[in-house]
């Protein structure tokens, strides 16, 4: 696990030296780090987006498939595939951002709970220990301001996230349970962990999930237009089968 996890961790902690070296303080260095690696991230999150507001649009052809062919297992996969290759559809495509990003997640948290690890540079051995407005050492806990902030900013994140993750689908309305019960349990779960981790990594935690909530309210926009779009090219396709039958 060390060494997966130094391959990823070891050039963040290059980023994260390179920024000290220019901006001289660790939480800043900290939230322009976090705001980088958001924007990189950012591709995928479209894609993701763009895959589920798919699957949503798919998905009364999918129960009309399900509902013919629901007594023919291998009748009913012929023809989701035949379905999914019509509207160029990847059923991996909401996955594959999240498999990609558990890893970079992961490095980060590993970085951020113990950068010594990982950064050898003299220069960050005291950077380490900087203070930042209310937090006198950032690589010691703090007790309840900033995991307070995570724990709330978490809480609207994953509520949004939940949102927009919702396709209508059979699987999506059986889990709705059970992520209406973690969206209360991962935000206290966070605040709880962020008292006893340092600082530097709640500081990281708290700015990321402030972004996302910036950015979920962007894919909600995105994914309202690309709505009006499939509605749209339906009314388009209605008006040309019309023109053509008369």
């Amino acid at each position: 696990m060390y060494t997966i996890l130094g391959v990823i961790a070891k050039p963040m902690g290059l980023l994260l030296d390179l920024l000290y070296g220019f901006i001289g303080n660790y939480g800043i260095s900290i939230i322009i780090f976090t705001v980088f690696v958001k924007l990189c991230l950012y591709p995928l999150y479209i894609k993701q987006t763009k895959s589920t507001a798919l699957m949503s649009e798919m998905q009364p052809k999918i129960k009309a498939i399900q509902n013919k062919y629901g007594n023919d297992q291998e009748m009913m996969n012929i023809k989701m595939q035949e379905l999914y290759k019509e509207e160029k559809f990847n059923p991996m495509g909401g996955c594959l951002p999240m498999l990609i990003q558990m890893p970079i997640i992961m490095g980060l948290f590993a970085l951020l709970r113990n950068p010594l690890r990982y950064i050898t540079e003299d220069s960050m051995i005291f950077a380490f220990h900087e203070p930042f407005i209310w937090i006198d050492d950032l690589s010691q806990p703090d007790p309840w301001i900033l995991p307070i902030i995570a724990g709330v900013a978490t809480f609207f994140a994953f509520t949004m996230n939940r949102m927009l993750q919702d396709t209508g689908s059979a699987a999506a309305n059986q889990s709705a349970g059970m992520m209406k019960m973690m969206q209360y349990i991962f935000p206290i779960m966070i605040l709880w962990m962020a008292r006893s981790f340092p600082s530097g990594l709640a500081l990281y935690w708290a700015v990321s999930q402030i972004i996302q909530i910036g950015f979920n309210i962007h894919m909600q926009h995105l994914r309202n237009k690309i709505k009006r779009e499939q509605q749209e090219k339906k009314i388009r396709e209605r008006i040309e089968k019309k023109n053509r039958n008369n």
